[in-house]
């Protein structure tokens, strides 16, 4: 394999996985929706893989109204039952009411701040933070920005915004670079703006 073709490892052979690596996980992101999908899935993966949550994503895109927040605020008991029945979906009672809070609270967020964007990257001082990992295993499970994120998301009323959850949530959304340094995104990726 050349060095130009080389990838981080973590995707193995999933199609939608390896999709995900080289076009979104890393890139810095400040589209407010497209934050909160990342946000969501996250939330739903906290005990599980990734590749758990890729596979069933555009099935939660479907039963999450496009992961709008307006509209998953105002779900109603009814609606938080079928989702519990979505065989196409996680279906975690926590996980499915915590997303109805995070919708409210990530719509008081945008009112005071502006935008989530504007408020999220606060946590890496606006830009991404290019981390230099040579191996999947230098890889942290979280780091002092998630825990000060965490801390504020909670403090906020958002539910499974642990410190592991939203280092995820920092990785997918680029505001770090955890691409291994000899993955060719590594690179492509410290030359966005």
């Amino acid at each position: 394999m050349t060095k130009e073709k080389q990838s981080c490892s973590w995707p193995a052979n999933n199609p939608l996985m390896i999709e995900y690596h080289d076009k979104e996980w890393g890139v810095p992101l400040h589209d407010d929706r497209k934050l909160f999908e990342f946000m969501l899935l996250d939330a739903f993966q906290a005990g599980l893989s990734w590749n758990t949550i890729i596979n069933k994503r555009e099935n939660f895109r479907k039963a999450f109204s496009d992961f709008d927040p307006g509209k998953i605020s105002k779900y109603s008991d009814k609606k938080i039952q079928a989702l519990l029945n979505d065989t196409g979906i996680i279906r975690n009672r926590l996980k499915i009411y915590s997303a109805v809070t995070n919708a409210k609270a990530y719509l008081a967020v945008q009112k005071e701040f502006g935008s989530f964007d504007k408020y999220i990257w606060q946590f890496t001082g606006g830009k991404t933070i290019h981390n230099k990992r040579k191996t999947l295993k230098d890889l942290p499970a979280k780091t002092t920005e998630s825990d000060t994120m965490s801390r504020d998301l909670i403090k906020r009323g958002f539910k499974f915004t642990g410190s592991t959850i939203c280092y995820a949530f920092m990785q997918a959304a680029g505001m770090v670079n955890d691409h291994i340094v000899t993955c060719r995104r590594y690179k492509e990726i410290k030359k966005m703006k």
